[in-house]
């Protein structure tokens, strides 16, 4: 992985004021890197020519994923790579303007990702690079299932049936998957949208 550092410019300072700048600036990167690595959201940086910058373990991961497991450092998925280029060909056409083009990848039910490339202007590059982030719409949607299971105070079979309603299961599919009657998803559902009416009104 190659880690992106931002070049700093520094006025001149007392020779004694140098050291505590410099200690500063790394503690900074240090941090920088730290959150930047932490991200559940996929961080890519790529180079106009679609060299790789910086990934961040979400972003290796996610590409691992798209590549079917194999991610060679220097190859960029076609489905992030054609996002991309379509950035960069349009980018004129609206040169006033900050674009974000955004796109959907599906890979089966559980890994639906939402990526959104725009530009990013560095010191210390030329030209500017590409800033991709990579969301798991899955995993999103569960951890805002999770919340709402406690805001809405949903029983464990509520919960359990929330968290496949808000990922995208149908009635008949929640059915199957929790071996119970279409009726008995119905009413489930319907004394959760009752709790979550109240907690609504409550606010």
């Amino acid at each position: 992985m190659i880690a992106l550092t931002k070049t700093l410019v520094k006025t001149v300072a007392e020779p004694e004021q140098l050291d505590s700048i410099d200690s500063y600036d790394s503690k900074r990167a240090d941090f920088l890197q730290e959150v930047i690595e932490g991200l559940e959201d996929g961080i890519l940086i790529l180079s106009q020519t679609g060299e790789v910058v910086h990934a961040n373990a979400s972003a290796h991961r996610f590409c691992c994923q798209f590549n079917q497991g194999n991610f060679n450092q220097n190859f960029v998925p076609p489905a992030i790579w054609n996002l991309c280029e379509s950035l960069l060909s349009n980018r004129y056409l609206f040169s006033d303007k900050l674009i974000i083009l955004s796109d959907e990848v599906v890979l089966d039910k559980s890994n639906v990702f939402r990526v959104r490339v725009r530009l990013l202007d560095l010191d210390g590059f030329e030209l500017p690079c590409l800033l991709v982030t990579i969301e798991n719409q899955y995993e999103s949607l569960k951890n805002l299932a999770i919340t709402e299971v406690k805001k809405f105070d949903l029983t464990p079979r509520e919960a359990e049936i929330w968290f496949l309603y808000r990922s995208n299961y149908s009635y008949k599919e929640i059915a199957t998957k929790l071996y119970i009657t279409i009726n008995t998803v119905k009413k489930h559902m319907k004394n959760i949208y009752t709790k979550r009416q109240a907690c609504l009104v409550v606010e």
